[in-house]
């Protein structure tokens, strides 16, 4: 059962959101995170403004936008960070809110060849790495 916008994580913005992931920017529809779990260099979090759950939801042109930002997002990381291969994960078993994991693999590194963790909690950047990381994404969007 999809969790209510009471209880939604994204939709609140709270301090747990925050503890989790930085803010880089808004896109079309959608925001774009960092995490702060760094075990997959790059990796994001793509959110659909609105409360929304499924892709089948949304209209044609609603989805048609928030694959346009998952793009856009992966072609930005791919620049910045050359991964052998980009992940995408849209779970959303227990937090019910529309967002696309976009997880860089790289040959050799951490979790190559295999589904991707969702939170290791393993690596973690100082203040200063996390602001250079967010400056290669969007000099790249």
């Amino acid at each position: 059962m999809p969790s209510p916008v009471s209880e939604c994580l994204y939709c609140q913005n709270n301090d747990t959101l925050h503890q989790l992931m930085i803010k880089i920017c808004d896109l079309e529809v959608s925001q774009l995170f960092l995490f702060k779990e760094q075990s997959y260099s790059g990796r994001c979090n793509v959110v659909y403004k609105d409360h929304a759950v499924e892709l089948y939801e949304l209209t044609d042109e609603q989805r048609n936008a928030f694959m346009r930002d998952v793009a856009k997002v992966a072609k930005a990381m791919a620049a910045a960070f050359n991964p052998t291969k980009i992940n995408y994960g849209a779970y959303s078993d227990t937090l019910s809110h529309l967002h696309v994991h976009i997880v860089p693999k790289y040959k050799d590194g951490y979790g190559f060849g295999s589904v991707f963790e969702m939170n290791p909690q393993k690596t973690y950047l100082s203040d200063a790495e996390y602001a250079e990381v967010i400056e290669k994404i969007k000099a790249n969007l």
